[in-house]
């Protein structure tokens, strides 16, 4: 099966990291911007840098936002990166913007007691809590690169599927539904394990992508 990949640009997302990561595994990448670009596209990728009510309105102006709420709860897939894994949850300490809520949950400012620096940036350990394509249980080397002030609190602990340690505490650092999953780090700027992450994701589209109950 020849997955193809769109890459949906709305005007805050690191599009070139992701396009280059993906041309390292020889998958080129569909951009879309606009509802009839979807068409030619299999699985949808949602990247994002920045800050959520912005990205919420920009998304809003390409139209998208009724697609993808539709792609999603019709179990298509679809990878959220960074910012892009924050829009898929219901609303935000950054803004007042209502988001996608196709994860039930809210964005929380990293808690500032920590000891860490805000934001946080810099590499971090994944744990793994729950079953996701994504994740090799066996796989010793799952540190990924994270650049953010906010992080999710999904309401479902079905849904988080990886956590990673932030001072004495952990934050979400992945999340998966159905087909639906997103990553707080990212993978594009993860070096080898993020490419071995991301060449996961692609093995499971082309097997079928058995959703994740």
């Amino acid at each position: 099966m020849n997955t193809r990949l769109g890459l949906i640009d709305y005007g805050m997302g690191n599009l070139h990291s992701v396009q280059i990561a993906f041309e390292r595994l020889h998958k080129a990448l569909h951009i879309v911007r606009q509802p009839a670009d979807l068409s030619s596209c299999d699985a949808l990728i949602l990247p994002g840098v920045g800050a959520f009510d912005p990205a919420m309105v920009h998304l809003e102006q390409t139209r998208l936002v009724p697609d993808l709420k539709s792609w999603v709860k019709g179990g298509r897939p679809l990878l959220g990166i960074c910012l892009g894994l924050q829009l898929l949850f219901e609303s935000s300490d950054e803004g007042n913007a209502t988001g996608l809520g196709l994860l039930k949950g809210h964005v929380q400012r990293l808690p500032s007691n920590q000891g860490e620096r805000i934001p946080h940036m810099g590499w971090a350990a994944l744990q793994h809590r729950n079953d996701c394509p994504l994740l090799d249980k066996e796989d010793p080397d799952s540190w990924m690169y994270f650049v953010h002030s906010y992080a999710a609190v999904p309401s479902q602990n079905s849904d988080l599927a990886a956590i990673a340690p932030f001072g004495r505490d952990n934050i979400t650092a992945m999340v998966w539904k159905g087909r639906l999953g997103a990553c707080q780090f990212h993978p594009e700027k993860s070096a080898a394990a993020g490419e071995r992450m991301l060449r996961r994701w692609l093995k499971w589209l082309e097997t079928g992508a058995k959703p994740v109950p």
